[in-house]
């Protein structure tokens, strides 16, 4: 999961820290990049929106859509937990838990999990919204919960990846990394290959487990901290990362872009481009965002460079992620930003609300999803406005 007030954090901490290298210069190249105006070519059509509830704007959340193929779920900072027909965007039960959310929906097995604050953990019925348990997981969590099985999979701030059983919480297993003396605040969503569940941590690591027993099966390093200071040493692994067939792709801050096989953690390749957005993939391609907010592509198979794009510098960027024909972005002004998948020029710019987008979007089926900090939840999808050919005429006779 990204969030770009992450980002933002260590840019002003580094900021601070090198003030004296800073005065003196142009102020200019500070200042997030003017959008342009140009032409559009692809057409994106507002579906639906809806009203999540309170804002969350700088309180550094990993709330996003998740949908199960029937419905689109969403939570609010405030704790609000609310599911939608996805053709119409029409409400289909709304819940109020009565506490800061920080993480999820993550949905799956009938199930809907969302993480408090406080460090709870609650389990709610996808059907009707019903709690079915809470309990206390020790430590904030900023990943969206995995759900497969008889088991949620949850990763917490304090450098721990723990298993509950789905039915009643019970506690299964906990791994944990040791932390570094800085971070940066986030955490990376565990994703599933198979039966391994893989995860990455504040430390660099990238560590693949056994989703019933908890065992690591290997742990590789991807971002290496180098440097004198805490700061420079920063190696966070907090975005997402991506799966395509039996291949992994995660990228860490101030570290590398890496392919890695699933089975061994053996690094197939890498570049030195540092993200902390992480990675989004299509079966040809990888998309990622440095930390300046430039979007770069990348050949799944080799990493080799297929495009850049730095009209969004300094803009915040989401993870920039394929949808249709284009690759989408949302930024702090709550602009989404459209993007050829092949050369990577604009195609297409709408404004999703007035707040920032700091979560990412999200494609389900044919349909993108975004939720603002706000609490503004819409739909979009590419409109197709090609003259359709009619058929030909076909005599009686046959001939």
């Amino acid at each position: 999961m990204n969030n770009r007030l992450r980002a933002l954090a260590v840019i002003a901490a580094t900021s601070l820290l090198g003030a004296c290298g800073l005065f003196g210069k142009d102020d200019e190249e500070l200042k997030p990049a003017e959008l342009v105006d140009f032409e559009p070519t692809v057409k994106i059509k507002r579906v639906w929106d809806a009203r999540l509830g309170g804002e969350s704007e700088f309180m550094l959340v990993a709330l996003q859509p998740a949908g199960d193929g029937n419905r689109i779920y969403a939570a609010s900072q405030d704790g609000k937990v609310s599911a939608f027909d996805p053709e119409s965007g029409k409400q289909i039960w709304r819940i109020d838990l009565d506490l800061e959310l920080s993480a999820g929906p993550g949905v799956g097995e009938g199930r809907l999990v969302v993480l408090g604050k406080d460090g709870t953990a609650i389990v709610l019925d996808a059907a009707s919204g019903e709690e079915q348990w809470r309990v206390d997981i020790a430590a904030e969590s900023l990943a969206s919960p995995l759900i497969r099985g008889e088991t949620v999979v949850v990763q917490t701030i304090d450098n721990r990846l723990q298993a509950l059983s789905l039915f009643d919480g019970r506690a299964r297993w906990s791994l944990q990394q040791t932390a570094p003396a800085l971070s940066v605040r986030g955490s990376a969503t565990p994703v599933l290959v198979g039966t391994t569940v893989i995860s990455g941590f504040d430390n660099g690591r990238l560590v693949a487990a056994e989703l019933d027993t908890g065992t690591v099966v290997w742990e590789s390093l991807i971002s290496p901290p180098s440097g004198r200071s805490d700061l420079d040493r920063l190696a966070d692994i907090d975005g997402a990362i991506a799966v395509v067939g039996q291949d992994v792709y995660v990228s860490g801050y101030q570290g590398r872009t890496a392919a890695l096989a699933s089975e061994s953690g053996q690094v197939l390749w890498y570049r030195d481009i540092s993200s902390l957005t992480g990675i989004a993939a299509s079966w040809n391609s990888i998309y990622t965002v440095r930390e300046d907010g430039e979007i770069v592509a990348l050949t799944r198979r080799n990493g080799a460079e297929e495009w850049r794009n730095a009209s969004l510098l300094r803009r915040e960027p989401t993870l920039a992620v394929p949808f249709n024909t284009t690759i989408v972005a949302g930024d702090f002004e709550g602009y989404l930003h459209f993007f050829s998948n092949i050369d990577g020029e604009a195609v297409a710019r709408v404004r999703h609300s007035n707040a920032a987008i700091t979560s990412d979007p999200v494609v389900i089926a044919n349909q993108l999803y975004v939720q603002s900090d706000n609490g503004t939840l819409a739909a979009y999808t590419v409109v197709d406005d090609r003259p359709r050919r009619s058929a030909p005429d076909i005599a009686e006779d046959g001939s």
